[in-house]
């Protein structure tokens, strides 16, 4: 007796970005402004886009636990999220992607309903990244003691702020202004320099200062605003 044997075609394989983006997307309220490649290889996400590279389970974990900009932050650093190698983009680019998204839809940080909650924490059993909260960041300060009190808040204050000139000039101008600037143009050359400078105008301005004023700045920091007003406000 001939036996005849009929082969189905294999049905392509569902990897963890294409569970994770469609939830990730509703969560937005729309389509990913970057793409995303995950620890077994598969991707999803808009050709051409930044390609952010969830290296590790313990990324989402670490979302699940803290969602928003922290728990993004502390997979980044960690090094469990980071940038693909390939990808030619740097962090600069998928900032900026994601500032143009924000824009564009008017997107505010979502409000998780606890469908979505559970949402999440299926998706994350399915990729077997849930369990218990991953350990802090090592930089991070290990602060102890009642939430606000003078010993506690010294602490942190110690940990942030206690470091050489040389490293906060790593990260800012000049001017060393340790605080956001105020963005006037999308010309090309301006850049974080003269958003400081227009913020330190913008504050001399809505204080109304003149010469012989005086200026009592808390917090100053290097000093840029009194700085700032002394040289151009008299």
């Amino acid at each position: 007796m001939n036996t005849t044997t009929t082969r189905l075609p294999a049905r392509p394989a569902t990897g963890a970005a294409q569970r994770l983006v469609p939830l990730a997307e509703r969560l937005l309220g729309g389509a990913l402004p970057v793409r995303v490649r995950m620890w077994d290889g598969s991707e999803a996400g808009p050709e051409g886009a930044p390609t952010v590279h969830v290296r590790s389970r313990r990324a989402l974990r670490r979302l699940l636990w803290a969602p928003g900009e922290l728990g993004l932050a502390e997979a980044y650093i960690t090094g469990d999220l980071d940038l693909a190698e390939d990808g030619g983009a740097d962090l600069g680019d998928v900032l900026r992607a994601v500032r143009r998204a924000v824009s564009e839809r008017g997107l505010a940080p979502p409000v998780l309903s606890l469908s979505d909650r559970l949402a999440a924490v299926g998706t994350a059993l399915r990729l077997g990244a849930a369990g218990p909260r991953p350990p802090v960041p090592a930089a991070r300060a290990g602060l102890s003691g009642t939430l606000h009190s003078k010993a506690r808040d010294r602490a942190a204050i110690s940990h942030h702020y206690d470091l050489s000139n040389a490293f906060y000039a790593l990260l800012l101008d000049a001017t060393m202004a340790y605080s956001c600037g105020y963005w006037t143009s999308d010309a090309p050359g301006y850049g974080p320099a003269d958003a400081q400078r227009d913020k330190l105008e913008l504050i001399c301005r809505k204080l109304g200062l003149r010469p012989g004023a005086r200026l009592l700045d808390i917090g100053c920091g290097w000093g840029s605003l009194t700085l700032y007003a002394a040289q151009h406000h008299g």
